[in-house]
């Protein structure tokens, strides 16, 4: 394995055990040319799975394109990274248990807003408004009233 920061390939595991949601083992490694430590995550390979683009292109699933999205719509918000990272995890596990070779990115997308807006409001609306394509503040505003009807219940 090589060190993220001197780019070596002499590390070690220092430190092995399972991680929180037992589907992964989280590896405590340490390089022997700087000696920084890191941290790894090995999980059993999954199918592969497709996911079929608005345009019916069809593209490897890339879990860091799910990540790259929650983490831009978290963005200044009171949102630790390992929040972040399980709520990835929970996208990622709802998506595989579908048990489908083939998934639409809407179905995706949908999974993600649901995650979020569980977690917080303002990082629901900012994924919605760049995942529904709000041509105009009216359907931004609509948005936001379901929201808001939501929580007064």
């Amino acid at each position: 394995m090589k060190c993220p920061f001197c780019g070596k390939e002499n590390t070690r595991v220092i430190d092995s055990r399972p991680a929180d949601d037992n589907s992964s083992i989280r590896r405590r490694r340490q390089c022997d040319e700087c000696s920084k430590r890191f941290t790894t995550y090995e999980k059993v390979e999954t199918i592969p799975l497709v996911v079929i683009k608005k345009d019916n292109n069809r593209e490897p699933y890339d879990r860091s394109k799910i990540e790259a999205g929650v983490f831009r719509s978290c963005h200044k918000r009171p949102i630790s990274v390992d929040t972040i990272t399980k709520l990835v995890d929970e996208i990622e596990n709802t998506v595989f248990n579908l048990e489908e070779k083939e998934v639409p990115s809407f179905k995706i997308g949908e999974i993600v807003m649901d995650k979020l807006k569980e977690l917080d409001a303002v990082a629901y609306v900012r994924f919605a408004s760049v995942y529904r394509e709000f041509k105009d503040v009216n359907t931004f505003m609509n948005e936001l009233k379901k929201i808001l009807d939501h929580d007064h219940k």
